[in-house]
């Protein structure tokens, strides 16, 4: 055969194409080599960072849309919860506060060099979970003193409906934070989601607060238990959140 000079095959050998050659550590891939088969080279730096940051422009944008539902559900929830003299209600709208505090904490966490820092992430982690202990105090508070004093809540349908809204909203916004969180190693990311998981929960309690002591004025107690629960959970959350316990 051509270019084999003077040597000869063995019989029954067969000629084939020269296996590809590294040029400078890169190789030559088959075209028969897929992608994922062990002939391929792992993702690179480059490659897992623009991934990174791609979803921490997501968990950013998220963090804003957040942030403005947490403002108008704020304020309207405040409202109708110091017009109405439930402490449940206003204890959850305070909370809105605290969770647009996180939210500004994770669009802090994920803008220009904090990016890609472990060291932003621990501080943004340690000031999810601050913002959790800020609500406890006043709830607490002022749940102790409605059930001493004997106070009754009026009903609120605005309230109500805020709060019904509220309950179909924050879980869809959670688990996609979580989601978000899994992929960026990120407790800040999961601790904001946790708060909205831990806002639709409330937004629950206090909704069939408001429906059964609108039907039931007896039970007017339960209005200031739920928020004492609200606190309490608050407490909690905040503590896992310190440890980084909500991280995937």
């Amino acid at each position: 055969m051509p270019g084999l000079g003077h040597r000869r095959l063995r019989r029954g050998a067969v000629a084939t194409a020269a296996r590809p050659h590294r040029e400078q550590g890169i190789p030559i891939l088959d075209a028969c080599c897929p992608p994922g088969s062990p002939c391929t080279e792992p993702e690179t730096p480059a490659v897992r960072d623009a991934g990174r940051r791609r979803a921490a422009r997501l968990a950013r944008w998220l963090a804003w849309a957040s942030l403005a539902w947490m403002c108008t559900e704020g304020a309207i929830g405040l409202w109708q919860g110091l017009a109405s003299g439930s402490i449940a209600l206003t204890g959850w709208a305070l909370g809105s506060a605290v969770e647009g505090l996180a939210s500004v904490i994770v669009v802090w966490r994920f803008t220009g060099s904090r990016t890609l820092s472990e060291t932003a992430e621990r501080r943004a982690q340690r000031g999810v979970a601050v913002s959790f202990w800020l609500l406890a105090p006043y709830i607490a508070t002022e749940s102790v003193r409605d059930l001493a004093a004997g106070h009754h809540a009026e009903a609120t349908v605005i309230g109500m409906a805020l709060t019904a809204v509220a309950l179909l909203e924050m879980p869809l916004l959670g688990r996609a934070k979580h989601k978000l969180a899994a992929r960026l190693g990120s407790a800040a990311t999961a601790g904001e989601g946790t708060q909205n998981y831990l806002c639709a929960a409330q937004a629950a309690a206090v909704l069939a607060g408001l429906a059964v002591t609108a039907a039931w004025p007896g039970a007017w107690w339960l209005d200031p238990a739920i928020a004492l629960g609200i606190a309490a959970v608050a407490v909690r959350e905040g503590i896992e959140a310190w440890h980084g316990e909500d991280c995937c």
